[in-house]
């Protein structure tokens, strides 16, 4: 079994680095200008905010990795980020509706993370904590205006919560390495997040006149390394290329 710590802190810098490079695409390709903009913001966010967690996972792990290193130079296989940030982006809807899903989860995360017992922890958190107040504030609002729009985006919206609600069950999973973490302060269980964050997901998306789907199955495996989806192999080909085919390059 390896490192709790490590593997907690590939879980926080996987999800950030995967989802920054998806909402990365949208870069020059979204509805309107001031959404690009605002878009290329956060996955800066995501990113400056994986420096910091796959940063402190290679002084952890204490075998001379750094955040490049993580980050470029690991498999598919490797990687420790829910199956939701690496799906597609889809239409702007689809990828608002994964965008709060996720930030309805990080920031009750990150709010519980301030008060780590691992004081490095606690920094990155507090830091983070400042954008994902903003990005939850802004994909929530982008929610509501679409599913309580037109008749057409009420649709889109509705399909795309149908479409991701399954795999945000993940992201409350607990395992071993997670209780080892609770009981020595470092981190909540991911658990005990899941009625906040419904919390939320109900007001927000009662708000946008949409219904969230009857159901308590979650798909599961990329926290644990077992099973991503085949999405994230071909992401890693586009983000790794230039590492790869120019090993050790440097600027």
């Amino acid at each position: 079994m390896r490192d709790p710590l490590f593997e907690f802190l590939l879980r926080q810098g996987d999800n950030t680095l995967i989802l920054s490079h998806r909402i990365s695409e949208w870069c020059g390709h979204a509805p309107v200008v001031e959404e690009d903009i605002a878009l290329a913001n956060i996955a800066l966010d995501l990113l400056g905010q994986t420096q910091m967690w796959l940063g402190l996972a290679g002084e952890v792990e204490g075998m001379g990795r750094s955040s490049d290193d993580l980050a470029m130079l690991r498999d598919a296989w490797d990687f420790r980020n829910a199956i939701l940030v690496e799906r597609p982006n889809g239409h702007f809807g689809q990828t608002m509706m994964r965008q709060f899903l996720f930030d309805a989860y990080h920031v009750e995360l990150l709010s519980e993370l301030v008060n780590s017992s691992d004081a490095r922890i606690a920094a990155i958190a507090a830091k983070s904590l400042k954008e994902v107040e903003y990005h939850v504030e802004r994909s929530a609002t982008t929610i509501i205006a679409l599913g309580d729009g037109t008749q057409e985006s009420h649709a889109r919206m509705q399909a795309a919560l149908d479409n991701q609600w399954t795999f945000a069950g993940e992201l409350f999973e607990t395992d071993a390495g997670d209780e080892t973490l609770n009981e020595t302060g470092i981190a909540p269980l991911p658990s005990s997040l899941r009625s906040r964050f419904d919390a939320r997901a109900k007001a927000i998306l009662g708000a946008a006149t949409l219904a969230i789907p009857e159901t308590s199955f979650a798909h599961s495996g990329g926290r644990s390394g077992k099973q991503h989806s085949e999405h994230l192999g071909h992401l890693l080909t586009q983000m790794q290329w230039l590492q790869r085919a120019y090993p050790g390059a440097t600027w």
